[in-house]
């Protein structure tokens, strides 16, 4: 499994003022999709998550976003190490992810890219 980067996650009350600000603080425009009800902005190096509370408090259980070069690879390599995949993999709008707790309780999300 290689890492390629990682994501913040980062819930707002206002997604379109804080898209706003994260555009112009990474030069980067946003890739927006929705998500089981939940309204999401990826801004450069952040995803910004915006919806309602039930589903928010949810994704705040998640640490971060990392970028994998294959999700398979990291289920395997996760599931060795003694991780518990919580879900997936399952397809995103851009690839595919996995949720997985680490022996540690830390919760990550794990994606790749794919075609």
């Amino acid at each position: 499994m290689e890492i390629l980067g990682t994501t913040l996650r980062v819930c707002v009350d206002d997604l379109e003022t804080s898209t706003a600000f994260y555009e112009r603080v990474t030069g980067t425009r946003a890739l927006r999709f929705e998500r089981g009800g939940v309204s999401v902005a990826a801004v450069g190096s952040f995803l910004l998550m915006s919806g309602p509370e039930a589903e928010l408090e949810v994704l705040r259980k998640v640490a971060a976003t990392i970028a994998v070069d294959d999700v398979d690879a990291a289920y395997g390599t996760l599931s060795e190490a003694g991780a518990k995949i919580v879900a997936g993999p399952l397809p995103t709008p851009v690839g595919r992810n996995l949720i997985a707790l680490h022996p540690d309780g830390s919760v990550f999300e794990y994606v790749d890219r794919r075609q």
